[in-house]
């Protein structure tokens, strides 16, 4: 079973998946919200059909501090609608702060175009969260052994 990254933001949601092993985080696509989650919803219905999703990880914006921020406030209600529509999935969130600065930094260094960092920067994003996640659960296994 694959696992998902969401990196859910107000315009644009990125998404990223692992291979079959868990091993490795891939870019899948930037979905445009359009100001409705239903658009998402729908998206990853799809998605779901075409991979073996166990795991859906979304990235959860708080405050440099470790407060809940208001975009914070705002995913835990997508977070929410996951667990209701998904129900039978394993649905948790990692802690995202710097990830979109991570991603900008990644296309910096390879020089992606400006017109081009807008469409890819959530799905870069949506990477960083879904590898937060695979090392957390790497960490837990080396520690339990």
């Amino acid at each position: 079973m694959r696992i998902l990254g969401i990196d859910y933001g107000e315009a644009r949601v990125g998404v990223a998946i692992t291979d079959e092993l868990n091993i490795t985080a891939q870019g899948l696509e930037t979905i445009q919200r359009n100001g409705s989650d239903k658009v998402i919803l729908k998206r990853l219905d799809e998605i779901f059909e075409e991979y073996e999703v166990g795991t859906i990880v979304v990235g959860m914006p708080l405050n440099m501090n470790g407060t809940i921020s208001e975009r914070a406030e705002i995913t835990n209600k997508f977070v929410h609608k996951l667990k209701c529509k998904y129900n039978k999935m394993k649905i948790e969130t990692v802690d995202e702060r710097l990830t979109t600065v991570e991603a900008h930094r990644t296309m910096n260094f390879l020089d992606v175009k400006k017109n081009k960092k807008k469409n890819i920067v959530d799905t870069i994003s949506a990477v960083y969260i879904l590898e937060t996640y695979l090392n957390k659960l790497k960490n837990t296994i080396s520690k339990n052994s």
